[in-house]
Protein backbone atom coordinates (compact mmCIF):
# COMPACT_ATOMS: atom_id res chain seq x y z
CA UNK A 1 0.00 0.00 0.00
CA UNK A 2 1.45 3.37 -1.04
CA UNK A 3 2.29 5.91 1.69
CA UNK A 4 2.27 3.41 4.55
CA UNK A 5 5.32 3.82 6.77
CA UNK A 6 7.56 0.79 7.04
CA UNK A 7 9.44 1.30 10.28
CA UNK A 8 10.18 -0.94 13.23
CA UNK A 9 9.77 0.90 16.51
CA UNK A 10 11.75 -0.79 19.29
CA UNK A 11 10.07 0.95 22.25
CA UNK A 12 6.77 -0.26 23.64
CA UNK A 13 3.60 1.82 23.44
CA UNK A 14 3.67 2.26 27.24
CA UNK A 15 7.25 3.55 27.14
CA UNK A 16 6.36 6.02 24.41
CA UNK A 17 3.30 7.15 26.39
CA UNK A 18 5.51 7.82 29.44
CA UNK A 19 7.98 9.73 27.27
CA UNK A 20 5.09 11.82 25.95
CA UNK A 21 4.17 12.80 29.50
CA UNK A 22 7.79 13.65 30.34
CA UNK A 23 8.53 15.59 27.13
CA UNK A 24 9.91 19.01 28.00
CA UNK A 25 9.80 20.74 24.63
CA UNK A 26 7.14 20.82 21.91
CA UNK A 27 9.67 19.35 19.46
CA UNK A 28 10.22 16.30 21.68
CA UNK A 29 6.49 15.85 22.10
CA UNK A 30 5.80 15.95 18.35
CA UNK A 31 8.48 13.40 17.60
CA UNK A 32 7.48 10.97 20.35
CA UNK A 33 3.82 11.46 19.39
CA UNK A 34 4.70 10.41 15.84
CA UNK A 35 6.36 7.23 17.07
CA UNK A 36 3.44 6.52 19.39
CA UNK A 37 0.90 6.84 16.58
CA UNK A 38 2.93 4.55 14.35
CA UNK A 39 3.49 2.00 17.12
CA UNK A 40 -0.21 1.82 18.05
CA UNK A 41 -1.20 1.95 14.35
CA UNK A 42 -3.53 4.87 15.06
CA UNK A 43 -2.09 6.59 12.01
CA UNK A 44 -0.29 4.71 9.27
CA UNK A 45 0.92 7.30 6.73
CA UNK A 46 3.43 10.11 6.91
CA UNK A 47 1.00 12.40 5.11
CA UNK A 48 -1.65 11.94 7.83
CA UNK A 49 0.90 12.62 10.59
CA UNK A 50 2.12 15.74 8.78
CA UNK A 51 -1.42 17.07 8.40
CA UNK A 52 -2.33 16.47 12.06
CA UNK A 53 0.92 17.99 13.39
CA UNK A 54 0.83 20.87 10.92
CA UNK A 55 4.27 19.97 9.58
CA UNK A 56 5.59 19.27 6.12
CA UNK A 57 5.65 15.64 5.03
CA UNK A 58 9.40 15.88 4.38
CA UNK A 59 9.98 17.01 7.98
CA UNK A 60 8.21 13.94 9.36
CA UNK A 61 10.22 11.74 6.99
CA UNK A 62 13.44 13.32 8.28
CA UNK A 63 12.40 12.49 11.86
CA UNK A 64 11.77 8.89 10.90
CA UNK A 65 15.10 8.71 9.09
CA UNK A 66 16.84 10.01 12.23
CA UNK A 67 15.04 7.35 14.29
CA UNK A 68 16.05 4.61 11.86
CA UNK A 69 19.70 5.67 11.82
CA UNK A 70 20.25 6.38 15.53
CA UNK A 71 17.24 5.37 17.57
CA UNK A 72 15.24 7.38 20.06
CA UNK A 73 18.23 9.23 21.53
CA UNK A 74 19.29 10.47 18.10
CA UNK A 75 15.75 11.55 17.31
CA UNK A 76 15.36 13.53 20.55
CA UNK A 77 18.80 15.13 20.78
CA UNK A 78 18.54 18.92 20.69
CA UNK A 79 19.55 20.74 17.55
CA UNK A 80 22.95 22.39 17.81
CA UNK A 81 23.51 25.54 15.83
CA UNK A 82 27.07 25.55 14.51
CA UNK A 83 26.50 28.29 11.97
CA UNK A 84 26.73 31.99 12.28
CA UNK A 85 29.45 34.54 12.20
CA UNK A 86 32.33 34.16 14.66
CA UNK A 87 32.58 36.82 17.34
CA UNK A 88 34.71 39.83 16.47
CA UNK A 89 35.86 40.01 20.09
CA UNK A 90 37.66 36.88 21.41
CA UNK A 91 36.52 35.24 24.65
CA UNK A 92 39.72 36.17 26.53
CA UNK A 93 39.16 39.86 25.70
CA UNK A 94 35.54 39.62 26.84
CA UNK A 95 36.74 38.19 30.17
CA UNK A 96 39.15 41.11 30.62
CA UNK A 97 36.36 43.55 29.73
CA UNK A 98 34.18 41.95 32.43
CA UNK A 99 36.96 42.53 34.96
CA UNK A 100 37.34 46.17 33.88
CA UNK A 101 33.58 46.73 34.17
CA UNK A 102 33.64 45.36 37.75
CA UNK A 103 36.21 47.95 38.86
CA UNK A 104 34.75 50.97 40.70
CA UNK A 105 36.15 53.49 38.22
CA UNK A 106 34.78 51.54 35.23
CA UNK A 107 34.18 53.29 31.91
CA UNK A 108 32.42 56.59 31.30
CA UNK A 109 31.06 55.72 27.87
CA UNK A 110 30.82 52.99 25.26
CA UNK A 111 33.15 55.09 23.11
CA UNK A 112 35.72 54.81 25.89
CA UNK A 113 35.33 51.01 25.78
CA UNK A 114 35.87 51.17 22.00
CA UNK A 115 39.10 53.12 22.54
CA UNK A 116 40.23 50.68 25.25
CA UNK A 117 39.66 47.72 22.91
CA UNK A 118 41.60 49.47 20.14
CA UNK A 119 44.52 50.57 22.31
CA UNK A 120 44.94 47.39 24.38
CA UNK A 121 43.96 44.64 21.94
CA UNK A 122 44.03 46.32 18.50
CA UNK A 123 40.36 45.41 17.96
CA UNK A 124 38.22 47.87 16.01
CA UNK A 125 34.51 47.24 16.57
CA UNK A 126 31.49 49.48 15.94
CA UNK A 127 29.82 51.38 18.77
CA UNK A 128 26.68 49.25 18.40
CA UNK A 129 28.66 46.02 18.84
CA UNK A 130 30.23 47.33 22.05
CA UNK A 131 26.85 48.48 23.37
CA UNK A 132 25.16 45.13 22.62
CA UNK A 133 28.05 43.19 24.17
CA UNK A 134 28.07 45.19 27.40
CA UNK A 135 24.32 45.60 27.87
CA UNK A 136 22.86 42.37 26.42
CA UNK A 137 25.51 39.70 26.78
CA UNK A 138 27.44 40.88 29.84
CA UNK A 139 24.35 42.41 31.51
CA UNK A 140 26.45 45.30 32.77
CA UNK A 141 26.03 49.03 33.06
CA UNK A 142 28.58 51.81 32.84
CA UNK A 143 29.73 53.46 36.06
CA UNK A 144 28.42 56.92 35.26
CA UNK A 145 27.02 59.14 38.01
CA UNK A 146 23.77 60.93 37.41
CA UNK A 147 24.29 64.37 35.93
CA UNK A 148 24.07 67.31 38.34
CA UNK A 149 23.40 70.88 37.48
CA UNK A 150 26.42 73.15 37.87
CA UNK A 151 24.38 75.73 39.84
CA UNK A 152 23.18 73.16 42.35
CA UNK A 153 23.71 74.22 45.96
CA UNK A 154 25.91 71.65 47.71
CA UNK A 155 24.79 72.73 51.23
CA UNK A 156 21.10 72.26 50.49
CA UNK A 157 21.81 68.83 48.98
CA UNK A 158 23.72 67.71 52.10
CA UNK A 159 20.98 69.17 54.30
CA UNK A 160 18.38 67.19 52.38
CA UNK A 161 20.36 63.98 52.86
CA UNK A 162 20.48 64.54 56.63
CA UNK A 163 16.78 65.37 56.95
CA UNK A 164 15.51 62.86 54.41
CA UNK A 165 14.67 60.27 57.09
CA UNK A 166 12.48 62.77 58.98
CA UNK A 167 10.16 63.52 56.06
Amino acid sequence: MSGVVKIEINESAETLKELLKKAKTPQEKERVQTLYWLKTKTITTVKQIAIILGRNRVTVQKWLHKYRSGGLNHLLEPKTNLGGRPSSIPGSVIDKLKEELQKPEGFQSYGEIQQWLTSCFDINVPYRTVHQLVRSKLKSKLKVPRPQHIKQNVESRENFKKNYQNL
